[in-house]
């Protein structure tokens, strides 16, 4: 075998090699788009130990009997729809969870604290979870 045919088939072999690995690529990027996508695939919630009303700041306290009465509360965003993005509370329908500020000492800001409740009636909430750290991290709210 001379020279020039040497050449020829290693650079047959590597258009072969090329198409073989933009394929696979191709193929690979295609199942994680399709998996991204899917609404199927959810994340299990991560929610640290519960924690009793009584543990909650004062503000948080004040928060959660504005709840119960139905406000009025002190921001516009507060019972507005939370959507779960960061799914690190259990999976439910869209509108299940709505959100509220918990009000932070000393800031002219809302601040990051919330509590998001669950349930289909805001005064009744199913769940309700209290975050310190904008929706970083959730504690159920026990009774």
């Amino acid at each position: 075998m001379g020279l020039q045919q040497i050449r020829t088939r290693i650079g047959s072999i590597k258009v072969v090699a090329a198409v073989a690995f933009a394929a696979t690529l191709l193929a690979s990027l295609g199942t994680m788009v399709v998996q991204a996508r899917s609404p199927d695939v959810m994340a299990p919630a991560v929610v640290s130990a519960p924690m009793p009303v009584a543990s909650l700041p004062v503000q948080g306290q004040a928060v959660m009997d504005l709840i119960r009465q139905g406000g009025p509360f002190r921001y516009e965003k507060d019972g507005t729809v939370f959507g779960n993005r960061e799914r690190l509370l259990p999976g439910q329908k869209h509108g299940y969870y709505r959100e509220y500020t918990v009000p932070t000492p000393g800031l002219s800001h809302r601040g990051a604290r919330r509590i998001v409740c669950g349930g289909f009636k805001p005064r009744w909430p199913e769940a309700c979870y209290y975050t310190e750290d904008h929706y970083g991290s959730f504690r159920l709210v026990v009774q």
